[in-house]
């Protein structure tokens, strides 16, 4: 049989929530194990540069502050590990839960802050220059820089996207905006900031159907009308994708509530879900504002929440 390691308060996941729940659970002697996940740091390790993080006002590149952010946790003794849950039996306690090599761990408290990860087209070329070139991103905000001056298409029909087209708009040539269906999902006040900027085109019932370059950079994608089937072929160096994003909430499915999209529902005001001893924060919860500085805070919250139910069973 194997050993069994038993903790007080297990994180899972890194990234701004993961590592400020560490930050305030270490402090409260609660000694948390954080296993730092598939993509250790988060979201914000695919970030250049942070500048909207209070007290950088020279701005940070995501990779670096993530750094600092593991740092900070392990001065105060946080267990900072490499590796991932896989498994969770959450219906007993302590809880339980399973690392990718086996290990079973029994956690008095489970800190979720797994976060949530980018939605792609799934197009072979678009995942080629994502992962291979330049050309291909989720976050206008993270990459726009790069595009200074030049004519870039986005994809996406929500709030983000009509977001995000205005913050390109600002600093391109020209964006052209991909809309699948004849109208916007995003609110009226945000419609009509895209219609109302000379620099925005917006192209409704089309989809990407491929995306060409020289196999380094991306030079124009093929877009297709889905009611009359006619292509078309449009120049531009840079694809930003801002169709959504899915929380990595997958292996808590059986045990916590989530919503039709898969975010965690928490008990509102607080970081406690709807399973005692288990908390979450970040973007595993929070589909509305996706923020570092949110992430921060709601680990926090996680943690004291933790703390507080620790203190209560003890007492």
């Amino acid at each position: 049989m194997n050993n069994i390691e038993s903790v007080k308060c297990l994180i899972i996941g890194s990234g701004p929530a993961g590592y400020t729940a560490a930050i305030y659970a270490a402090r409260a002697s609660m000694k948390p194990v954080l296993y730092k996940g598939m993509q250790p740091g988060g979201q914000l390790t695919t970030t250049n540069e942070v500048e909207n993080f209070p007290g950088y006002p020279d701005g940070i590149t995501g990779p670096e502050m993530m750094l600092q952010l593991e740092a900070q946790a392990k001065r105060f003794d946080t267990d900072v590990r490499d590796g991932f849950i896989d498994k969770v039996d959450f219906s007993t306690l302590p809880h339980k839960v399973w690392t990718e090599d086996g290990t079973e761990i029994h956690a008095d408290t489970v800190i979720i802050s797994t976060g949530a990860s980018a939605k792609y087209l799934g197009i072979e070329s678009e995942q080629y220059y994502l992962k291979n070139g330049g050309g291909v991103s989720a976050c206008a905000v993270c990459d726009g820089f790069f595009y200074r001056g030049q004519d870039v298409v986005i994809v996406g029909a929500g709030d983000s996207a009509c977001e995000e087209a205005g913050y390109l708009a600002n600093i391109c040539n020209s964006v052209t905006m991909l809309v699948r269906r004849d109208e916007f999902r995003a609110s009226k006040i945000m419609r009509n900031r895209v219609l109302n900027n000379p620099k925005i085109k917006v192209l409704f019932n089309t989809e990407i159907d491929d995306v060409f370059g020289d196999g380094n950079v991306v030079t124009g994608v093929r877009v297709v009308n889905n009611k009359t089937n006619d292509k078309e072929e449009i120049s531009c160096t840079g694809v930003f994708i801002a169709i959504g994003h899915k929380p990595n909430t997958d292996i808590f499915k059986d045990y916590l509530e989530l919503d039709e999209t898969g975010y965690i529902k928490n008990i509102p005001g607080t970081a406690k879900t709807s399973v005692e001893g288990v908390f979450v924060g970040g973007d595993a919860a929070d589909h509305v504002y996706r923020q570092a500085i949110t992430a921060a805070g709601t680990g926090c919250m996680a943690a004291l929440d933790a703390e507080r139910y620790l203190a209560a069973k003890e007492g």
